[in-house]
């Protein structure tokens, strides 16, 4: 692999540690009530937000090919379903501490890739496919779920103190 490739990569896991490092400072900058309210009426609350965001990372381990999910009754709640569906949501103290332990996983998990690791395809789409669309690879993923954290950072901006 290039040196512009391990370029790019670097580039592109440093806008994701910047936006992961701006969610983790929101989320640890605000208490469990301010985390119940909505970020707007009838819209999303903090804690569906917080959960929301863990799912969707729990989800990257197995995407990525990197192990499988430690919460999976989480994308049920939020994934599968909107903040008001009056299901039951697991504490926000137990949301925090997935948050940390999801993210520590895929930090070390993305520490060993090599930078032709995260060219290679994703779990989501078939070899055939992937001969078609290579870029349909790790790292799009990574670029994609950069960009899903910085939307829900902006959601989470409306959050009332």
């Amino acid at each position: 692999m290039s040196d512009q490739h391990e370029l790019v990569i670097k580039i592109v896991l440093d806008a994701w540690n910047g936006q992961l490092n701006r969610a983790t400072k929101f989320f640890d900058g605000h208490t469990d009530e301010q985390l119940k309210n909505e970020v707007a009426p009838n819209r999303n609350s903090g804690v569906y937000l917080l959960g929301h965001l863990v799912a969707v990372h729990d989800g990257m381990i197995p995407l990525l090919g990197l192990g499988e999910k430690r919460y999976p009754e989480l994308e049920n709640i939020f994934i599968k379903n909107p903040d008001n569906s009056g299901l039951e949501k697991p504490s926000i103290e137990y949301l925090r501490n997935c948050w940390k332990l999801v993210n520590e996983i895929l930090s070390q998990q993305f520490s060993s890739l090599k930078a032709d690791e995260w060219l290679q395809k994703h779990n989501s789409v078939s070899e055939e496919d992937f001969k078609k669309e290579p870029h349909r690879n790790r790292l799009n993923v990574l670029i994609s779920r950069t960009n899903h954290i910085a939307y829900h950072l902006g959601q989470l901006a409306f959050l009332k103190s």
